[in-house]
C-alpha cells in the first residue's frame, strides 16, 4: 500500500504554486493585451461619423410599424409635449376605471365615450399610416 501512495503524490500537481502561477501569467497575458488595444484605440481613434445627437434624428430612419404614430406625433408637437404626453395618456387609460366608480346610468355618457375612443383610434391610425408613408 506504500507504493500506491508515493506513486499518486508523483503523478499529481500541486495547485498553490504551478496553477497559479499560470494563471497569473494568464492573467498578466489578457490585461496586457487589453492594455496594448486601449493605447492604440487613444492613439489611433476610429469615428464612423459625426457624433450622436438625440435632438436631430437622420432623416432615413424610421421606428418599426408599433412606434410609428408616437414618430409623426413628434414631428408636429413640441418635443417635450411628445415625449410626455403618451405617458400621462397611458397612466389615464391604466387608472381610469380606479378612477370613475360610478355605475353608468346614462346613454349619452356611454356615446360620448365610444366617439372619443373611435376618434382616438382613428388619429392613432392615421399616424401610424402617415408615418409609414412619410
Amino acid at each position: 500500500m506504500n507504493v500506491n501512495k508515493s506513486k499518486e503524490k508523483f503523478d499529481s500537481i500541486p495547485f498553490y504554486p504551478d496553477h497559479v502561477r499560470s494563471e497569473v501569467r494568464v492573467v498578466i497575458g489578457i490585461t496586457a493585451i487589453v492594455l496594448l488595444i486601449g493605447i492604440l484605440g487613444l492613439i489611433f481613434p476610429l469615428g464612423l461619423g459625426e457624433p450622436a445627437d438625440p435632438m436631430n434624428t437622420p432623416t432615413h430612419v424610421k421606428p418599426e410599424w408599433y412606434f410609428l404614430a408616437l414618430y409623426q406625433l413628434l414631428k408636429y408637437i413640441p418635443k417635450t409635449a411628445g415625449a410626455v404626453l403618451p405617458v400621462i395618456l397611458v397612466l389615464l387609460v391604466l387608472l381610469w376605471p380606479f378612477i370613475d366608480r360610478k355605475p353608468e346610468t346614462s346613454k349619452k355618457v356611454q356615446r360620448i365615450r365610444f366617439i372619443v375612443v373611435a376618434v382616438g383610434m382613428i388619429a392613432l391610425i392615421a399616424l401610424t399610416i402617415w408615418g409609414e408613408v412619410s
